[in-house]
C-alpha cells in the first residue's frame, strides 16, 4: 500500500481502491488505520462499498472466502484477524430457494453461523447485510416496519436471511446488521445477471410488453447510496441492527414507470398481480422499512428512491 497526498492506494486482483485522507469518514480517529476485510467484494454492492471505506480495504471473493465452505473462513480469519468483517454475499435466488432451501441455508445461515463464529475468535467486528424479505407475515402492514417489530418471512430465502440475523445477533457480540431492499447498482448483480432497472430498459428495448406486479409495496435502493451509509456506521462504530433504504415507497410497477418516464423510454407496460404473475416464491405485500434510526448514530438517511434512480441512470449513461 502506498501512500501520498493524494490518499491510499490499496492494489488487489479486482481493482485498484483510492481511499483520500480528508474523506468525511476517514476523519473519524484511527479509522484509517482499520484493516477491513469484505465479502462478496465483486458483486454490485461490493464494488460500490469498497472504493468508500476508509482504512485498509481487503476485497475477497469466493476464491478467498466462500460462505458454502466453512473451512475457508476459520481459515482467513484466523491468520488475518481484521478490525471489521463486511458481508455482502448472499444466496439471493429467491424463486430457486423454494425448490432447494438447502441451498439457501447452507449460505445464508449455516455459512453465516461460521463467520460469525470466526469474526467472534478473530476478535473482529461483523457487518451483515439482510433484506426486507425477513417481513411479509403481516398482510395488513402500511406502515414502514421498525428494527424493532417482530419479524415474519413468506419465502424460504426470507426465512434462510432471518435465520442469519439471528445467528450474528446471538453468536458475534460486535456485530452491526443491516436490512435493506430492492439493491440495483451500475455493477449489476453478477448471479442474476443485472438487475431490475436493467431488466426493464433491456426488455422496453426489445420492444416486447412488460406485466409488472403493482401488489408488492417496497424501496428499491440504489447501491451507491447504501455503501456510504454502510461505510459511516462502520466509520461511527455503530453496533445493533439498522434499516437503510431510499426514502419513500413504491410497487415494482410504479418503479418500472418511473424508470420509463426519466429514461425517455415508450414502453408496453401494463399493471399486474402477484397472483397472476405466478412466481414460484411468494413476495412480501408490504416491506417498506423505516430508517429514522440512522439518525441516533449521526448517519444520514438516503436520499428519496426517485432521486437516487435519477443518479442512477446519470452515472449508468457516462460508463
Amino acid at each position: 500500500m502506498n501512500t501520498d497526498e493524494h490518499g491510499s492506494e490499496i492494489k488487489t486482483n479486482l481493482f485498484l481502491i483510492r481511499v483520500h485522507p480528508c474523506s468525511s469518514v476517514a476523519k473519524f480517529i484511527g479509522i484509517a488505520s482499520m484493516k477491513i476485510a469484505v465479502l462478496g467484494a465483486n458483486g454490485q454492492l461490493g464494488r460500490d462499498l469498497c472504493p468508500r471505506l476508509a482504512g485498509e480495504v481487503v476485497p475477497l471473493t469466493r476464491a478467498e472466502i466462500d460462505l458454502d465452505r466453512p473451512e475457508t473462513i476459520a481459515a482467513y480469519l484466523s491468520a488475518n484477524r481484521p478490525d471489521v468483517v463486511i458481508n455482502c454475499a448472499a444466496y439471493n435466488f429467491v424463486d430457486k430457494a423454494e425448490d432447494d432451501p438447502d441451498a439457501a441455508f447452507r449460505v445464508n445461515a449455516w455459512g453465516v453461523r461460521a463467520l460469525a463464529r470466526a469474526c467472534r475468535d478473530a476478535n473482529s467486528r461483523l457487518v451483515h447485510v439482510s433484506t426486507d424479505y425477513v417481513f411479509g407475515l403481516d398482510e395488513t402492514r402500511t406502515t414502514p416496519f421498525r428494527e424493532d417489530d417482530p419479524p415474519g418471512p413468506v419465502s424460504v430465502y426470507g426465512l434462510s436471511k432471518l435465520s442469519g440475523e439471528y445467528v450474528v445477533r446471538s453468536t458475534c457480540p460486535a456485530h452491526l446488521v443491516i436490512r435493506t431492499c430492492g439493491l440495483y447498482g451500475v455493477w449489476g448483480s453478477g448471479g442474476k445477471g443485472g438487475n431490475f432497472v436493467e431488466t426493464m430498459l433491456r426488455v422496453a428495448g426489445q420492444g416486447k410488453p412488460l406485466k409488472v406486479v403493482n401488489d408488492q409495496r417496497c424501496t428499491p435502493t440504489y447501491t451507491a447510496d447504501l455503501a456510504v451509509a454502510i461505510a459511516d456506521l462502520v466509520a461511527r462504530s455503530a453496533q445493533g441492527l439498522y434499516h437503510v433504504t431510499s426514502a419513500g415507497d413504491c410497487t415494482w410497477y410504479e418503479l418500472a414507470a418511473e424508470i420509463f418516464r426519466q429514461a425517455g423510454v415508450a414502453a408496453n407496460l401494463t399493471p399486474t398481480t402477484s397472483a397472476q404473475f405466478g412466481a414460484p416464491a411468494r413476495r412480501p405485500g408490504y416491506s417498506v422499512l423505516a430508517c429514522d434510526k440512522l439518525a441516533t448514530a449521526g448517519v444520514t438517511k438516503p436520499r428519496p428512491w426517485q432521486d437516487a434512480l435519477a443518479a442512477y441512470l446519470k452515472e449508468r449513461a457516462a460508463r
